[in-house]
């Protein structure tokens, strides 16, 4: 016969229980932190452990699952960089479609899309020059882009936050062309009145409707006065409003066609750089001989370079195109979201994470459902600190107070160049993740979120510096 457990010693356990699960107490300076700006204590997960240590230091709603924005980039690039390995290339295949005489080429130019993440300016300008010393001069027929190797898309750049033209809101596509950006520089006229602007790369037929005037006064407003508007009637963009001459040179990026008529405006210009002749359209179909050899093949930079590039920087679109990559090598192509997600989901599993709760809604983060614990995230750090491919992992992440993200952040402070982290913000949601290297000379985990009131930009980064100089000192 068991004896009933007294009021008293059920609030005892009760309360123990509570303790050990949260771990040791939270430090007094990230205590503040959270209660200055009404965080919700709940809503805030934080993990901190040493790489080769049995126990973490600190745990905090470990397994509450929360908005981790870009820090989800750390499971997406990990999954690549161990399922198809750092020295996997994407390549874009050309095919004649017709005899080559004289140096014309009597039918259409096919180009197959293959999902390359990082097919820049500089990158396409060398696949036409390889084209071009091929002995073509003049294209007699269209461009035909194949782009069979991701299923078509149907998201609305403007479907999570309305901001159509932002590049960070880009879907991915197979032939994806210098991310589909324009980079706009304005600068102020001699005259005092007038405000020039140029377009990065120019685009063959894209018109600038240019109404921007200078104005005087200190460098400010927002977005420095300049409206940014695509035309409807043609291909081209239209700048209006007055702008500080006090600004001097701006740059911004924007994207303002539809990626296959980016490609056909951007083949024009650089082929006609090449000395080539061009005057024909474009149009997408499959290519009708699959097994047919290419005539010409381009091969992208490394993913162990672009994992750097998108980690560091926080690429959204280069990011999703290695989870999609992912889908069309462990499932098939065409690539699809679900594939490129249950991919990502096996490579967890198969590492001892459990992914319950997981939501994979965007695998760069640019989601409001997104859902992943701090336990799973330290998961993850855990693997790619055990991963053969470590270092490359590891040097994908931002240097405090050196490059990408954190360059400006722990600047001229001991412990610049100690901590490799992956930043995450949305509005009401902070992330970070990464490994610090404290002055013990340990190396340790650490997984900090943060969602909703009090969570902006300034006092995320508020919160995780706290931490994070807790890790540094301890």
């Amino acid at each position: 016969m068991h004896r009933p457990i007294s009021g008293l010693l059920l609030f005892v356990l009760i309360v123990w229980s509570a303790v050990v699960m949260a771990g040791p107490e939270v430090p007094g300076s990230v205590q503040r932190v959270i209660q200055a700006h009404g965080m919700d204590p709940a809503r805030v997960g934080i993990w901190v452990q040493p790489v080769g240590g049995a126990e973490p230091w600190l745990v905090r709603n470990a397994d509450t699952a929360l908005n981790p924005a870009s820090v989800i980039k750390l499971a997406t690039s990990l999954a690549a960089l161990e399922v198809l390995g750092p020295a996997y290339t994407w390549t874009t295949r050309v095919y004649l479609g017709g005899p080559v005489e004289a140096g014309v080429l009597k039918g259409d130019l096919w180009i197959r899309g293959g999902g390359d993440p990082f097919l820049v300016t500089e990158e396409f300008w060398k696949l036409l020059g390889a084209l071009r010393r091929s002995g073509i001069r003049r294209i007699e027929g269209d461009l035909v882009f194949d782009l069979g190797q991701f299923e078509p898309s149907t998201e609305a750049p403007a479907a999570f936050d309305g901001q159509a033209h932002r590049v960070y809101n880009q879907p991915p596509h197979p032939l994806l062309v210098n991310f589909n950006a324009l980079h706009v520089e304005v600068a102020p006229g001699p005259d005092g009145e007038s405000v020039w602007v140029s377009v990065d790369p120019p685009l063959a037929g894209l018109r600038v409707d240019n109404r921007l005037r200078q104005r005087r006064g200190p460098c400010g407003g927002y977005r420095l006065g300049i409206t940014y508007r695509v035309l409807e009637s043609e291909p081209g963009i239209a700048l209006a409003g007055d702008y500080p001459a006090a600004c001097g040179n701006h740059r911004f990026a924007r994207t303002a066609l539809a990626p296959e008529a980016y490609v056909h405006s951007l083949f024009r210009t650089l082929w006609a750089q090449w000395g080539g002749e061009f005057e024909g359209g474009w149009r997408i179909a499959t290519w009708p001989d699959p097994e047919r050899e290419p005539d010409l093949m381009h091969e992208s930079r490394p993913l162990g370079d672009l994992v750097r590039l998108a980690n560091k920087h926080s690429n959204n679109v280069m990011t999703r195109h290695f989870k999609l990559t992912l889908g069309a090598e462990v499932l098939g192509v065409p690539a699809t979201r679900e594939k490129g997600v249950n991919a990502i989901l096996d490579f967890l599993s198969a590492r001892d994470i459990d992914a319950r709760g997981l939501v994979l809604d965007n695998a760069a983060g640019l989601s409001r459902d997104n859902r992943v614990t701090a336990r799973q995230l330290a998961g993850v750090l855990r693997a790619g600190r055990e991963s053969r491919f470590m270092p490359e992992f590891v040097s994908s992440l931002a240097l405090a107070g050196m490059d990408g993200t954190l360059r400006t952040r722990f600047e001229d402070d001991p412990a610049a160049g100690r901590m490799h982290l992956k930043t995450g913000f949305l509005e009401g949601v902070s992330a970070v993740a990464g490994y610090v290297k404290a002055t013990s000379g340990e190396d340790v985990m650490v997984v900090v979120m943060a969602n909703g009131p009090g969570v902006q930009w300034a006092t995320g980064i508020e919160l995780q510096d706290a931490v994070l100089r807790w890790v540094f000192e301890r």
